[in-house]
């Protein structure tokens, strides 16, 4: 467990200036390890369980879409910074499984799921512990508006982060690609 001094040094925000316009940034430091087109999932080659985890995630944000996944390895910044401005919808946490975080196997695994009405409509940022992570700290609440670039939770050690976006958004990354914080575009939209 952190101590509460070093806990909240890890909070000061170290100056991190989001990038301006329509755009939606990276809510993780990691590697973007699944980019998938909800509405298409039929003709993925996912198994029948993980179907079935990627629709009850979706469900009430979005029935096409992406659901985008980023693995923080133990090396990366854990800070988890909110992708776009918006309201807090819902904060709900659930225990689960702690398999390994970089894969879509992780949606077994304890999280919290943070829904944000925005101005794109609503969206889902899901804090995963993986098998090394076994603590998810969620600083908002359900009624608080919170800022594109802002802090909104950490989780300890690797994890993983995964996002449900509309349709709408104009994914700019790819699989395989390195991504910071509060820092790279994800997407944009009009």
């Amino acid at each position: 467990m952190i101590g509460k001094s070093l806990f909240k040094y890890t909070l000061i925000d170290k100056g991190v200036n989001p990038p301006k316009g329509n755009n939606i940034v990276s809510p993780a430091c990691g590697k973007i390890v699944d980019i998938i087109r909800i509405s298409d999932k039929e003709k993925l080659k996912i198994k029948k369980g993980i179907l079935g985890l990627i629709e009850s995630t979706a469900k009430g944000i979005t029935q096409n879409g992406y659901l985008i996944s980023i693995f923080m390895r133990v090396y990366d910044n854990h800070i988890n910074r909110c992708p776009i401005d918006g309201k807090v919808v819902s904060v709900k946490h659930s225990e689960g499984k702690f398999k390994i975080a970089s894969s879509l196997r992780a949606l077994e695994n304890e999280k919290t799921e943070t829904t944000l009405d925005t101005k794109i409509g609503k969206i889902k940022v899901i804090q995963i512990a993986g098998y090394l992570a076994r603590r998810i700290e969620t600083f908002i609440k359900p009624g608080q508006k919170i800022k594109k670039g802002q802090v909104f939770g950490l989780i300890k050690l690797g994890s993983q982060v995964t996002m449900i976006l509309p349709s709408k958004v104009k994914i700019k990354v790819k699989k395989g690609q390195k991504v910071k914080a509060g820092l790279t575009v994800i997407g944009e939209f009009s």
